[in-house]
């Protein structure tokens, strides 16, 4: 069973990317619902347990059901590169009531096993009440699920759209629709996503919005309902290594080779990243950081380039091979 958005004519035009706060928030709320998403989020799940007492989530967490269908109206689409949670955050706030009880009341009655529980349905007494209380929550949860840990989580979703708007000036749209994920395949006008349903779905003129996440995994999402636009959530790359990057052998090797700190650094670059996010991923001074990237800049292991106002660093082919352990030689 698959899901196929079929391209027109305009629609490679209006594809990008963008990073949603809120879907992130709700996304995260998933994690403590099933188990299999909990691989490599054991400690975000650590540190945010004792806030978990501080919230009644049971309104969000009914409206999320394991197979089934979430509310469109609490994750709206990013306007724009610009937008934050306050954005996000007042879009709920103003979603229509109409639309509020529409949505609310497909989440409770289009899931499989059991059903929504009796006090669930209360939802739909009053939706503005409703639409207010979920909003507050949403932005409760925010605040101490995931703020504290946004600079991270931004700093990975950000490398991915980097890595994929390479690719998409290095090989076209097609390369990157087809590479999004093992589950989603192009086929020359079409984007095929397998899902439980099947369903296809012409996106006539109004482009798709691809989001990286980093609670998505292992799930891919697609929000095709209007008046939503339309969007696809795909796992960002690198969150094996999120939380706390995994040392190996060649690790230590290359440890004893460039020192410690500096080859932890260039096995960070296999994708873009500024001096700000090194160190906050390293908890290294920024001061510190720039040093290094000097000296790996000197020795050709790394380059250098201007995105907007920020000096991105990465892997020459050079350090990609020595970062490897010489397997790209092979």
């Amino acid at each position: 069973m698959s899901l196929v958005l079929v391209f027109g004519r305009d629609d490679p035009a209006r594809v990008r990317f963008a990073i949603s706060p809120v879907w992130e928030t709700m996304a995260a709320l998933r994690v403590l619902l099933e188990p299999q998403r909990r691989r490599y989020h054991l400690p975000w799940l650590e540190a945010v347990r004792p806030d978990l007492e501080q919230l009644d989530l049971w309104p969000l967490l009914v409206l999320s059901p394991q197979t089934g269908w979430t509310p469109d109206f609490l994750s709206p689409a990013p306007a724009g590169p610009g937008t934050n949670i306050a954005d996000q955050l007042r879009q709920v706030r103003e979603t229509a009531p109409e639309q509020v009880a529409r949505e609310v009341k497909r989440s409770l009655t289009q899931r499989s096993g059991d059903a929504a529980p009796e006090a669930a349905w209360r939802l739909l007494d009053d939706p503005t009440a409703t639409r207010a209380m979920l909003a507050d929550l949403l932005e409760r949860c925010w605040q101490l699920l995931i703020a504290p840990h946004w600079p991270r989580l931004r700093d990975l979703l950000q490398a991915d759209m980097l890595y994929r708007t390479q690719m998409l000036g290095d090989y076209g749209l097609e390369r990157v629709l087809g590479e999004l994920h093992p589950r989603a395949r192009w086929t020359g006008n079409t984007l095929t996503i397998e899902v439980p349903s099947t369903e296809r779905h012409q996106l006539a003129g109004t482009g798709l919005l691809l989001m990286p996440s980093v609670f998505a995994w292992p799930g891919l999402t697609a929000i095709i309902d209007p008046p939503a636009q339309p969007a696809f959530v795909y796992p960002a790359r690198g969150i094996a290594e999120l939380w706390q990057p995994a040392p190996t052998l060649h690790s230590e090797a290359l440890g004893r080779l460039l020192g410690r700190t500096r080859a932890a650094l260039l096995e960070s670059l296999a994708e873009p990243a500024s001096t700000h996010v090194l160190a906050r991923r390293h908890e290294l001074a920024p001061s510190t950081v720039s040093e290094h990237m000097a000296a790996l800049h000197d020795a050709r292991l790394i380059t250098r380039r201007r995105h907007r106002h920020t000096v991105l660093y990465q892997q020459t082919s050079l350090g990609t091979e020595l970062a490897a352990g010489g397997q790209q030689l092979s």
